[in-house]
């Protein structure tokens, strides 16, 4: 097939449709002749409604569309190459505001008097969003102490912001929830670094990562003799925390006798080392978080219900990655910039495909995988762009998660129950229905994991061992 264009004229037709840019032509009195399938798509008009007509339709409140194609035509707009370029806000067919650039080059006959015009524009819109978007990342990374780098533009991350914020206006008790990744210990620094207690210290600890025997000593110390090994007088975290903040992180694994403790310490603001006579005073502002649903140990008796009141007092819900996918690009150029620094590597972008791929995966792991993702690609990236195959095997494999048409969410489930189902599904589709390897992702045993898909009816004939 011959795609010569200036011996098949013809070709140009189809040429100019598959362009992204707008084109057009006009009259000499500005009257458009010819509306490509580019300039449909842009300004949402089709052909049959513009042709004909004058090109001051897309005239609006703020917006001159093509008024200096006009003023060419007449012969009054300076330009000795018979062009002008122009960027403005274009009036689409519903309404919007499409930023644009515009080139206009005159066409004359054979006489040299004005024919008419051909005109074309491009879509500035997702460049302006873009640089909005850059801008807004700019500005958090600016005010990075004061929300701990957390990063997000979202609803639901604006939602969590307002209530850090209010968090931190008062000393209220704080529990913050949500999935392994999603940055609850962030959310309790930034809670600290904008209260009162900025100046005083911010002390965090995971509960599930120290044994039980172990856990009490940290948080409340003891004192030399108490216990074998104790050699020497040890202050707790209660102690060293004073006047300012402690994060207890996965509450959910602590024993109901410590939660007792921790009870009394949250009633008389006191704290008594491991061994002492007497108790000592302390001045903590306490902040608790988990990945559980406090709500159901508490009621198979795994959780002191009079503790999970004392804890439960302004809660911080933090979204999984998943219902906040608009954030991703921010979350990926503040981890690009963060991890270039931090790598010393002249990364500055990543290809578009790369990109999909990271909009279209599930994260499960949340924004702790993506930034492992990312990290991932700085150690096998060549040159200034990550491209697809710099990614892990599994983000670049998966296509988007979405829920089977005959496998719907029942209405009954609770909305922490549909989350837990959401969470499943996303491991199975990962794993390729292995409940096998889907109860390691999630950390769960596969017997456990087998009594969930029966209680939430997920198809277990799309699973397999």
């Amino acid at each position: 097939m011959d795609l010569d264009f200036r011996r098949d004229p013809s070709l140009l037709s189809t040429i100019v449709d598959e362009m992204a840019d707008g084109v057009f032509t006009v009259d000499a009195s500005g009257r458009i002749v010819a509306w490509s399938r580019g300039a449909e798509r842009i300004t949402g008009y089709p052909s049959d409604e513009v042709v004909g007509r004058s090109n001051r339709l897309f005239e609006g409140a703020h917006c001159k569309g093509f008024a200096a194609l006009t003023e060419l035509l007449k012969g009054s707009c300076d330009s000795t190459t018979g062009t002008c370029h122009q960027e403005c806000k274009l009036l689409a067919r519903d309404g919007r505001e499409v930023s644009i650039h515009g080139s206009v080059r005159l066409i004359h006959d054979e006489n040299g008097l004005v024919a008419g015009a051909v005109c074309n524009f491009s879509d500035l819109t997702p460049f302006l969003q873009a640089n909005e978007r850059i801008a807004l990342l700019e500005e958090q990374t600016r005010n990075r102490d004061a929300f701990g780098k957390l990063v997000g533009s979202s609803a639901p991350m604006q939602e969590v912001f307002r209530r850090i914020r209010l968090a931190a206006h008062s000393d209220v008790t704080v529990f913050v929830s949500g999935e392994s990744g999603t940055g609850k210990e962030l959310a309790a620094g930034a809670i600290h670094s904008l209260s009162n207690r900025k100046d005083r210290p911010f002390l965090a600890i995971n509960c599930s990562a120290i044994p039980e025997t172990l856990l009490e000593s940290e948080l409340f110390g003891h004192v030399k003799g108490a216990f074998t090994g104790a050699d020497r007088d040890k202050t707790g975290m209660f102690q060293a925390a004073d006047g300012g903040t402690l994060f207890l992180d996965e509450i959910g694994d602590v024993s109901p006798l410590l939660q007792l403790k921790l009870l009394r310490v949250l009633q008389e603001r006191e704290v008594r080392r491991i061994g002492a006579d007497a108790p000592s005073h302390v001045n903590v502002r306490l902040i608790t978080a988990t990945n559980k649903n406090l709500r159901e140990l508490v009621a198979s008796g795994a959780f002191r219900e009079d503790f999970y009141y004392r804890i439960h007092v302004f809660e911080i819900g933090l979204p999984p990655l998943r219902e906040r996918r608009e954030d991703l690009p921010l979350l990926i150029r503040h981890f690009i910039d963060q991890l270039a620094q931090e790598y010393d590597r002249p990364v500055r972008g990543i290809a578009r495909d790369a990109l999909q791929a990271l909009m279209n995966y599930s994260w499960p792991g949340n924004v702790r995988e993506l930034r492992n993702a990312l990290e991932h690609a700085f150690v096998t990236v060549e040159g200034d762009t990550i491209t697809l195959l710099d990614l892990p095997i599994e983000v670049r494999t998966q296509q988007r998660i979405v829920e089977p048409a005959g496998d719907p969410i029942s209405p009954s489930l609770s909305p922490a129950d549909q989350a837990e189902r959401g969470r499943i599904l996303d491991a199975l589709h990962q794993t390729g229905g292995n409940r096998t390897e889907a109860a390691r992702l999630l950390g769960t045993s596969r017997v456990t994991l087998w009594k969930k898909i029966r209680k939430f009816a997920i198809d277990a004939g799309s699973t397999s061992g």
